[in-house]
């Protein structure tokens, strides 16, 4: 007769507890600091240092980081230094007399454009033999 296969029947003290479970690659600087203590403090090749990884999420490349980000002095539970120059500050009337001469430039460049565009018609209005009825200065 073929035997039926059941699943084991585990306890509530049997199972395993998920509080323990490390959550990856959420350390303070603290917690950085004191793993590393505890990695540095076994030597080299021991299995406890293996043992320290696995138990807390990490790999041996955040060691080397964290080291490196010791060593730096950038490892102190402060900001990370940005990159770039500091941002000075704002003046309110610079940032408008900036936006007006841009403004005044573009205006500028349309009426260049327009003056030349009225050069060409009188030009073509001359060359066409008919003569427009320019405006004078009396009449604006």
């Amino acid at each position: 007769m073929a035997s039926k296969r059941t699943a084991p029947q585990v306890s509530s003290t049997e199972r395993p507890s998920t509080e323990a479970q490390p959550t990856k690659g959420t350390w303070t600087a603290a917690q950085k600091l004191a793993i590393i203590a505890e990695y540095e403090s076994y030597p080299r090749g021991d299995p406890h240092r293996g043992e320290l990884l696995r138990r807390v999420g990490a790999y041996t490349s955040h060691i080397s980081k964290w080291r490196d980000q010791r060593d730096r002095g950038t490892l102190t539970g402060q900001q990370q230094p940005t990159a770039g120059r500091p941002a000075l500050p704002r003046d309110p009337q610079q940032e408008e007399l900036a936006r007006l001469r841009a403004e005044n430039a573009r205006l500028q460049a349309e009426l260049d454009k327009a003056q030349f565009v009225i050069a060409i018609q009188k030009k073509v209005a001359t060359l066409l033999g008919e003569t427009a009825a320019i405006p004078s200065e009396h009449d604006r």
